[in-house]
């Protein structure tokens, strides 16, 4: 662990150096793929990259322009996956600025998946430098659609050119910016989950708190099950008990009750504790919703649907922000949540946050942070 200890307190040797993309895409070709740029397909110019190795710490920081990378086939991230990542947004606020939503709270996360995953911890500062400078870069490639955003992609892997079972000794972090539009379209939509029963996300003990792509690439074919019986996204189980509703594949997941409260699956280490689902919890209760994280069972899910003390369900993350449940479905049968459609709950809990994020209503809580 001498890697991690070092990190935490190693001084960045080297300023950001700022390389312009010499053939920055032209301004009209941007605009057209900025029309309908969907999520995670058209990327900016430029990208952060910062090195890192046992002997020099952090090091070598840069803007430089968005290119493939040429790495070693012995790369120890190839073999043994010692890689994490974040995912946050860049927002066009409503009096024509620029801020980033709770990027401190992606910096602190960011650094408990490095810990879980024996990888160097970045200084907050350092995380927080290289998403900013990166936005001021290419701003111009934030969206003005409505719901158009930077989404922010951070992610860091093992780089040592090494075959052997031990943490690298040296990684790389960057960062990537990716022009998204709105999940929203033409009102809002729900979507219909099938409960997975042969597989589990994360047990106790392993990686599921942790933001690393393993624990995605092993949802991916219970995700395909749920497509191929006509579903939109999987819904897992605990893995002690499979019984417990934990989250679906990429997004937290809170349910609604008929006397005005909502409850969410703990964070007891094997789901991912979103920053949307906090950010949920917070402005719930600060509207005077009763608002707990409780264990909740499929059965107690299915019965509460049906005796209608259920009335809303919905899943939260950064991607799609709050998007309402619809129904749900497992070998037992098929169940409905209140009457099928977006809630009224869920709305007002989307509408609440996206106006902070969009810097139309008050930030009480300090979440933005202005680039300007």
């Amino acid at each position: 662990m001498s890697a991690i200890t070092s990190a935490v307190s190693a001084a960045v040797s080297a300023v950001f150096r700022h390389e312009p993309n010499a053939t920055p895409v032209d301004a009209n070709e941007r605009a057209k793929r900025l029309i309908d740029p969907g999520f995670g397909r058209v990327f900016t110019d430029h990208m952060a990259l910062i090195r890192y190795s046992e002997t020099k710490g952090w090091h070598d920081a840069q803007i430089t322009a968005r290119a493939p990378l040429s790495i070693d086939p012995a790369s120890s991230v190839l073999h043994y996956a010692q890689e994490i990542f974040e995912g946050m947004k860049a927002y066009r606020l409503a009096d024509g600025g620029t801020a980033l939503f709770r990027p401190e709270a992606n910096a602190r996360r960011f650094n408990r998946s490095a810990q879980r995953m024996a990888m160097p911890e970045i200084p907050e500062a350092l995380f927080l430098e290289s998403i900013e400078r990166l936005v001021r870069t290419d701003a111009d490639w934030i969206p003005e659609s409505d719901g158009g955003a930077l989404y922010l992609r951070p992610f860091m892997f093992a780089s040592e050119v090494f075959l052997g079972v031990k943490p690298s000794a040296e990684y790389l972090y960057m960062v990537l910016a990716s022009s998204v539009g709105t999940y929203w379209k033409n009102g809002a939509s729900t979507v219909s989950l099938w409960v997975s029963q042969d597989y589990t996300r994360a047990a106790p003990g392993g990686t599921g708190e942790a933001k690393c792509g393993g624990n995605y690439a092993t949802s991916l074919v219970a995700q395909a099950e749920a497509i191929r019986r006509g579903y939109d996204q999987v819904v897992f189980l605990d893995a002690r008990e499979r019984k417990y509703v934990e989250e679906l594949g990429g997004m937290n997941v809170f349910f609604v009750f008929d006397d005005g409260s909502i409850v969410t699956p703990p964070l007891t280490g094997t789901i991912l504790p979103g920053i949307t689902r906090d950010s949920i919890l917070t402005l719930a209760r600060a509207q005077g919703v009763d608002a707990r994280e409780e264990l909740y069972s499929i059965d107690q899910w299915r019965a509460d649907a049906t005796s209608g003390r259920l009335v809303e369900a919905f899943a939260c993350g950064t991607a799609a922000v709050v998007t309402p449940i619809g129904k749900v479905a497992s070998p037992e049968g098929e169940f409905t949540i209140g009457s099928g459609g977006p809630g009224q709950l869920t709305m007002r809990m989307h509408a609440a946050l996206v106006a902070i994020q969009r810097g139309t209503a008050p930030d009480p809580h300090g979440w933005l942070r202005r680039l300007d």
